[in-house]
């Protein structure tokens, strides 16, 4: 029997995932890795931790499974995509990556849209703004001009953890897609964009399709993960196209919402919708795209409570359930790293407001769940007031939709029915993509039939819903009436 290893990198995790030909999971291992914060509004991350993670978990998959390294069939990659690593001539690391919540190139964005948006809305399916990797290298160039002498290479973070297994230098057209470095008409790297960074476009690495095989596993890299040498490995792609795959969205006007370090609602489309409140993107799928909103600090909010506060998830989501629908007047905006869907502004920030001598620990508990519910819900709002048509149920995906309070939650206050699969998470897609690549899957619609199904399902209470909707309007008020605080660069 041949088998299937996808491996994802996510904000503070990576996942491996080990499938069989006939779609059934035989073994995942998951290992952690941190997120430094050196400055306010600084988020970056170490690539060999990345690596680290990769070799522990292939190991783990192997010898939970007993699956014999030769049966592999292929591996693939995905990640948080615009994650860029700066590298010399000899792939050297120059420094940490910079991570996409970061929101230190404030003034390159300024510098992009003031100069540069003609090009960017030729060229790019996205709008300026600091989560794509443009800004984060114009901010190296300018701030740490030694280092930026040093690069030679740049990849992103799967393509960098695939160099290391294979010593390749490609990347894929999803991922390129959100470099803001990448003509979408010609599919190729932008003369223009990259003359900005003063870099020519040979620097940058091939493109190739995420189905493409990129190289194969090198003596070295078989002796670190315990695989076979010579091993297929795809081109890989990003963590999100990855998880809209995995829950099975392959058809036009189906949405998934991710309740992940990041939250997300993206809907699949013929065709992309570029907007400040939205990020675009291409689906595997030919043709399709999957236009999404995004809350920067979703499921990392509430982590961020727990690890602030103290208490594991389990006990909080207690607290939080004895707590009414708005907490009492608590309200909390989620906005730890600025906020993108829909004011894609990173000068906002997180903020509990109304607080009284009679909240507990378990009101604040239910804001924190609140405040990223109200701020999906205005990222629901900003779809709808696009026009795009989707479906009204989704698939909820990411490691917070395991919470059937938050999930009651969600489908309250957005007022859609929710459905959750078996699986659902990146790896399990990048896993089914190398079934795609290795024509053990024929097409991704049959890959989603065979290897998934729906678990679970939750209906919106619809005297529930009103009282969101109430609650929405007291959450916009408020952001509305700080954000010209948060603004000043006196604050």
């Amino acid at each position: 029997m041949k088998y299937l290893l996808g491996i994802d990198f996510g904000g503070g995790a990576s996942k491996a995932t080990l499938l069989s030909e006939k779609g059934e999971i035989c073994a995942t291992a998951a290992y952690e890795y941190p997120t430094s914060y050196p400055c306010p509004g600084y988020a970056e991350q170490a690539p060999l931790d990345w690596v680290k993670a990769t070799c522990i978990n292939i190991k783990s998959v192997l010898e939970k499974s007993g699956v014999s390294p030769e049966n592999i069939a292929a591996l693939s990659l995905d990640a948080a995509t615009h994650t860029a690593v700066i590298m010399d001539e000899n792939f050297n690391i120059i420094r940490p990556a910079i991570y996409w919540t970061d929101t230190r190139s404030t003034a390159e964005v300024q510098y992009l849209r003031e100069n540069f948006s003609d090009i960017i809305d030729r060229q790019v399916l996205h709008k300026a703004d600091t989560i794509w990797s443009l800004p984060e290298l114009m901010w190296i160039k300018n701030n740490e001009p030694e280092n930026w002498s040093k690069v030679k290479k740049i990849l992103f973070a799967k393509d960098y953890v695939r160099h290391c297994l294979t010593g390749d230098y490609v990347t894929d057209y999803i991922e390129a897609e959100g470099s803001m470095m990448f003509d979408i008409n010609t599919m190729s790297w932008s003369r223009e964009l990259c003359g900005i960074l003063d870099i020519p476009t040979d620097m940058m690495p091939e493109i190739k399709a995420p189905t493409d095989i990129a190289g194969n596993i090198t003596r070295s890299a078989a002796e670190l993960t315990g695989l076979t040498e010579g091993t297929p490995v795809l081109c890989g792609t990003t963590d999100t196209v990855m998880e809209v795959f995995a829950s099975g969205a392959v058809s036009k006007g189906q949405m998934t919402l991710k309740l992940a370090t990041a939250g997300r609602i993206c809907v699949i489309t013929d065709k992309a919708y570029p907007d400040i409140t939205l990020i675009n993107y291409s689906h595997i799928v030919p043709g399709l795209f999957y236009p999404g909103t995004a809350t920067k600090s979703c499921a990392a909010s509430y982590r961020w409570f727990r690890d602030t506060f103290g208490e594991d998830y389990e006990e909080l989501n207690k607290k939080a359930a004895s707590i009414p629908i708005g907490c009492d007047g608590m309200v909390f905006h989620p906005y730890l790293n600025g906020e993108l869907t829909p004011y894609a502004n990173p000068n906002l920030c997180a903020d509990f407001v109304g607080v009284r001598s009679s909240h507990t620990k378990a009101h604040f508990a239910r804001a924190v769940l609140e405040g990223v519910t109200m701020s999906m819900l205005d990222c629901k709002t900003a779809l709808d007031k696009l026009d795009i048509p989707h479906n009204d149920s989704a698939v909820i995906i990411g490691g917070g939709s395991k919470s059937p309070l938050w999930r009651q939650m969600i489908s309250d206050a957005l007022g859609i029915k929710l459905f959750e699969m078996k699986h659902a998470d990146s790896s399990f897609g990048s896993a089914m993509l190398a079934g795609i690549a290795t024509g053990i899957f024929e097409s991704p619609a049959r890959a989603v039939a065979l290897c998934n199904e729906v678990i679970s399902e939750t209906l919106p209470n619809e005297e529930n819903t009103a009282a969101y909707s109430k609650l929405f309007r007291k959450y916009k008020a408020i952001q509305k009436a700080l954000e010209p605080i948060y603004n000043n660069e006196d604050f």
